[in-house]
């Protein structure tokens, strides 16, 4: 399967969408700095598992019908922007984690994993954008509905180990991130800034047809 031209293009072209920065580097790797590479671990497993259902989603039609349906569109898009509004208001009760307990996430393995899933499944984008790539790569005598979810589980399993070296590298740059600055105060603002700000931006942009 891997000698067959079409799944080498798929597999290379994934490994550059999945590495390029997006707003779900930057929720893991704000998880990673504020809370320990546990959290920022935790976070890549839930932010997996809710991109493997709009894979899904997409397989099963949903992104279809987000592309025609405005309301469905704008209901799920603003579920997923509040969602990122109330775990930025959140993250200002939580204390930014010091070097000694940069393994030891406060919110819990549980939440960090249910906030990444939550995130990344309320994401509409993410169903139409698996529905305008994986179709290019399938072929016509498979049944589609079996390969566009293998070839969806796939991307996602490279976006899981791309992230995960996002964690990896924010986590080993987290302590000297943790002495600039005011301390603990400005890293609770600042995480909780990023996360209101992508939920602004999640609500403000209207195109459809972009990831």
């Amino acid at each position: 399967m891997l000698s067959d031209p079409t799944m080498m293009a798929f597999l290379a072209a994934s490994f550059v969408l999945a590495a390029t920065p997006g707003p779900g580097v930057l929720f893991i790797v704000t998880r990673t700095v504020s809370q320990g590479r546990l959290a920022g671990l935790a976070s890549v497993g839930g932010v997996a598992l809710g991109n493997f259902g709009n894979a899904v989603g997409a397989s099963l039609g949903l992104a279809a019908l987000f592309a025609v349906s405005s309301l469905a569109f704008a209901v799920v898009k603003w579920l997923g922007a509040g969602y990122l509004v109330y775990i930025g208001l959140s993250s200002l009760r939580t204390p930014v984690a010091t070097e000694e307990k940069a393994t030891e996430p406060d919110a819990g393995i549980a939440q960090l994993f249910r906030d990444g899933f939550w995130v990344a499944l309320l994401n509409p984008k993410t169903a139409i954008f698996f529905a305008a790539f994986l179709p290019q790569f399938l072929h016509s005598a498979a049944p589609g509905f079996f390969q566009s979810t293998a070839h969806g589980a796939c991307f996602v399993v490279i976006a899981a180990c791309t992230d995960t070296a996002y964690v990896l590298a924010a986590a080993k740059m987290a302590p000297m991130l943790r002495h600039l600055g005011k301390g603990a105060a400005l890293g609770r603002y600042l995480t909780a800034g990023i996360f209101i700000g992508l939920g602004v931006f999640t609500a403000l942009t209207g195109s459809r047809s972009s990831k």
